[in-house]
């Protein structure tokens, strides 16, 4: 039976994927930010990650309440939330450059990796978010993942260029 809460919750279903449904849903990430940077650039891509968080919070919830596991490998909107914010850096610097999304690869790339590293290691304030139960945990260990993986592609960045 369709759920919308499972369909959003799953990111179209890929959370369902195995194995690694987390890295599936941060790939799934790139390739939906690709489109949303190319149709509408940086800001949509901003707007719509706060939209997607609000979102993944709510479905979350729909989808963990009254079960044991608070945070089921299945969701990965949190992910996507996180990925998308790894890539903010690289949307806005598409926005100075007017360059095409895989223009700036070594960023995208850098991304994926450092956030999928601190969501998968979960460092400090990632792993004390995700030892926070409920729905807000869920999606809060993401985004400050999805935050530190950003400063590494800036430090990129800076580093590159001296």
């Amino acid at each position: 039976m369709f759920s919308v809460s499972k369909f959003w919750a799953t990111f179209f279903y890929v959370g369902l994927l195995r194995p690694a449904p987390g890295t599936w849903g941060s790939a799934a990430a790139v390739l939906a930010a690709w489109g949303i940077i190319e149709w509408r650039g940086a800001l949509a891509l901003a707007v719509l990650t706060g939209i997607m968080f609000v979102l993944g919070w709510y479905v979350t919830a729909l989808e963990t309440k009254g079960k044991a596991d608070h945070d089921p490998s299945e969701i990965v909107i949190d992910e996507v939330v996180g990925q998308w914010i790894a890539l903010l850096p690289v949307a806005v610097g598409l926005s100075h450059t007017g360059a095409s999304f895989w223009t700036l690869w070594p960023g995208v790339l850098t991304a994926f990796i450092a956030f999928r590293l601190f969501d998968i290691t979960k460092p400090g304030p990632v792993g004390w978010a995700d030892r926070k139960e409920g729905p807000l945990g869920v999606m809060l260990d993401d985004v400050i993942a999805g935050v530190l993986a950003a400063l590494v592609v800036i430090l990129g960045v800076w580093v590159s260029h001296g």
